[in-house]
């Protein structure tokens, strides 16, 4: 019987799902454990109070709370480079560059984008409400928050018949360059997850969790905060399962080859013993001085004939040099053999 019957393409298929699979349920698994915590984390009302709930608290800490609150900023905001009068606590600059590039294999020009430069400041600010202050730590280290765009201009690229015949030889044209500025603005509401602790000033701050859970700054409520995680972690969990089966159907499909493949050898098998069996009878009436000669395999011209080759019915050879053809192909009228069953002589 021949080897397993599994090829490179059903190799890369089976190991492609598997990694996939198991590097999107991780993920899965990674969100889901976040929206857990989402869940059981408590919401604290930002008041006088809550500098005596954590001075109660067991290390003046409570793990993964919940602040919601407008942003104030510790000292002087950053100023917009391009709104007048526009000021926030985190601001964001970008410049793309964006061009054509010139798709060989699908004959068409795609749009690409790469970032030239990118800065982003920070300022000390505090949430608050009334007059209870709660001090965000490590800002940039959270997921989020999503700033509001205060500044975006597009700069059209400009060039010349010569600029024109050098795009089309390298394949690029540049369309231009956008630039854009993102600020979360002085007194925009801010929901914040993450440690809540209490230093020697009196002052709560809120800092990314000591556990590793996931630190959040968001600017939309927490309820749709948690919604949006508990839609990413379902779609993790769609895509682990799609290449989960994506790989059972590469194992059914190699099974069902292999249980074609041994369903094959078994029918050849037991012809193989069928026309021993008549060998054997046939060696008997040589050895009886029967002349076997006329009736001669056309291949090897020893043995007698013992097989007819369906669907031609040509009877020409044996059995041992029908499986010796390179291809299944009959040696008198070159027609394709479909099957071959043994021959009987009275």
């Amino acid at each position: 019987m021949e080897d397993f019957p599994i090829g490179t393409m059903e190799i890369v298929c089976l190991g492609s799902s598997v990694a996939l699979s198991g590097l999107f349920y991780y993920i899965y698994r990674k969100k889901r454990k976040t929206v857990d915590k989402l869940k059981e984390a408590p919401i604290l009302p930002l008041d006088e109070k809550l500098a005596d709930l954590l001075n109660a608290a067991p290390g003046k800490c409570l793990q993964y709370v919940v602040i919601e609150g407008t942003v104030q900023p510790i000292g002087e905001p950053l100023r917009s480079q391009f709104q007048e009068g526009t000021v926030g606590v985190i601001q964001k600059l970008v410049l793309q560059e964006h061009k054509l590039v010139w798709n060989s294999f699908a004959h068409t020009w795609t749009d690409s984008k790469r970032v030239l430069h990118q800065r982003v400041n920070a300022v000390p600010f505090l949430l608050g409400v009334n007059k209870a202050f709660v001090r965000v730590l490590c800002p940039l280290e959270a997921t989020g928050p999503n700033m509001e765009i205060v500044h975006e201009k597009f700069h059209q690229a400009s060039y010349g018949f010569t600029d024109l015949i050098g795009q089309y030889l390298s394949g690029e044209k540049p369309k231009g360059q956008l630039e854009t500025e993102e600020m979360l603005k002085v007194g925009a509401s801010l929901t914040a997850v993450g440690e809540l602790i209490l230093d020697t000033d009196r002052l709560p701050k809120i800092r990314p969790p000591t556990d590793g859970s996931e630190y959040f700054l968001s600017t939309d409520d927490f309820e749709t905060l948690r919604l949006e995680q508990e839609e990413q972690a379902e779609v993790w969990r769609v895509l682990a399962c799609v290449c989960a089966l994506a790989g059972v159907a590469v194992l059914m499909w190699v099974g069902r080859s292999y249980y074609r493949q041994l369903k094959l050898w078994w029918e050849q098998e037991n012809m193989r013993r069928e026309f021993e069996l008549m060998g054997a009878g046939e060696r008997g009436e040589e050895e009886n001085g029967v002349d076997v000669l006329e009736n001669s395999c056309v291949i090897c011209l020893s043995k007698p004939r013992g097989c007819v080759l369906l669907d031609c019915g040509h009877v020409c050879c044996c059995f041992r040099c029908y499986q010796a053809l390179p291809q299944p192909i009959c040696p008198i009228c070159r027609q394709n053999i479909k099957r071959v069953i043994p021959l009987y002589q009275a």
